[in-house]
């Protein structure tokens, strides 16, 4: 059953038709970055816009999901995926799909941050049977704020806090992060991010204590199709890493 919603997933995604293409990268974008890298921004999708994604990380994984704007302030989406999906090991899948709501209660002013609620249950990287908890801890309830402004092209400063249902380790604590996105010409952004963890870090915790920083590359290929790479823990948060963990990361984004 659980390769069967994953296959299902996957295949929606591909077969999705590219109706009106749209970007998030680069001075060219026609929407907003829901995503810093693994939190989300109050950008949303607005209603007849969907994203379509699949990221590829360490150990065969494979998460694919897709979101829609509903409203114009208001965004649905779904998630699954695993690990040694890519590879010749059995294959671990999640144990539930993931769930996300967003809901904007502000738009972005002046000198006023756009501000945005939701809900997101997809945790990323591996999962941790011992924990009951994702490598990197979903969101789970949060309240995000985006401001944007002109420098040398477009400049976005993120900022939120969350808290996660995975408590499996016993930290139930709120946690914070902020982020930033430069766009570099045209089709082309760069984001970083750097989550305090305070989640993640009492003694069953898989988190060191040092936060999470993370940075991302987005290019818009056209046509809807925009990649992008991962380099996340550069901090080394957690054991086992020595540069960071890696991943690629494939959008489709367009509107109905």
């Amino acid at each position: 059953m659980n390769r069967i919603i994953l296959t299902l997933t996957c295949c929606t995604i591909v077969l999705i038709p590219i109706l009106h293409a749209q970007s998030y990268a680069g001075d060219a974008a026609t929407i907003e970055p829901t995503m810093i890298v693994d939190k989300p921004t109050a950008g949303i999708l607005k209603r007849g816009t969907y994203a379509a994604r699949a990221n590829f990380f360490e150990q065969g994984g494979v998460l694919a999901g897709l979101s829609v704007g509903v409203f114009d302030n208001f965004s649905f989406g779904i998630s699954y995926g695993g690990a040694d999906i890519i590879g010749s090991n059995k294959i671990q899948m999640n144990p539930l799909p993931g769930v996300n709501v967003k809901l904007r209660i502000i738009d972005e002013g002046t000198t006023m941050p756009a501000l945005a609620l939701g809900f997101d249950s997809q945790g990323k990287e591996l999962y941790v049977d011992s924990t009951s908890r994702y490598t990197i801890k979903s969101p789970g309830f949060f309240l995000a704020g985006s401001k944007n402004y002109s420098f040398l092209g477009n400049l976005s400063i993120h900022g939120g806090m969350n808290l996660s249902l995975e408590r499996g380790d016993g930290d139930k604590d709120l946690n914070f992060y902020v982020g930033l996105e430069k766009s570099i010409g045209n089709n082309i952004s760069v984001f970083a991010e750097y989550d305090f963890a305070n989640n993640d870090n009492n003694s069953r915790a898989l988190g060191k204590g040092k936060g999470y920083l993370n940075f991302a590359f987005r290019w818009s290929l056209g046509k809807g199709l925009i990649v992008g790479f991962d380099l996340k823990n550069v901090i080394k948060n957690q054991d086992n890493v020595i540069i960071g963990n890696r991943a690629l990361q494939m959008d489709f984004v367009g509107s109905f």
